[in-house]
């Protein structure tokens, strides 16, 4: 095989991967109704997500869940912004509840919900989506109130639209 031959298919080659890098590179991400992505100051955050968004599925959220992965969590979505309380009645591991409005701004943020306690976790009016994610976890990234929140279920009149 001659040398320019070897040029042209490494060329050949070089091309045929760069095809294969997304055309959206340095775009917004996709937003998938199976991921959650958070940004603020201080970066952004991508949590694959279950959601909860029937009164049943609502209720049982992560009771009875014994592990659960490192940027995993539980997505509970709302009909309608309202005032929401939580508890961790039958919860067996620690989270943090990010609590965001009908924009998914975050509003406030309950750090180390403690496993199996009932006392009352208020997370104020006009609460659209909560996120519950591993314990410590809002603190090691940042998250807190101003934080945007990203996900399908926000629609158009989100902070930062999909």
């Amino acid at each position: 095989m001659t040398e320019a031959l070897q040029r042209r298919l490494r060329r050949g080659a070089l091309l045929a991967l760069l095809a294969l890098v997304p055309a959206t590179a340095g775009a917004e991400p996709a937003c998938r109704a199976d991921t959650v992505w958070l940004r603020g100051d201080w970066g952004d955050a991508r949590f694959s997500v279950t959601v909860a968004d029937e009164p049943e599925t609502r209720a049982q959220g992560l009771m009875f869940v014994e592990d659960m992965g490192h940027l995993e969590g539980m997505l509970f979505v709302y009909e309608r912004p309202q005032s929401v309380s939580f508890w961790m009645k039958n919860t067996l591991i620690p989270l943090d509840m990010i609590f965001a409005d009908r924009r998914g701004v975050v509003r406030r943020v309950h750090a180390e919900a403690v496993p199996g306690d009932t006392t009352p976790i208020p997370g104020g009016d006009d609460i659209l989506v909560v996120l519950e994610i591993n314990g410590g976890l809002a603190e090691q990234f940042g998250i807190a109130p101003g934080t945007e929140l990203r996900h399908p279920s926000l629609g158009d009149a989100a902070a930062w639209p999909c």
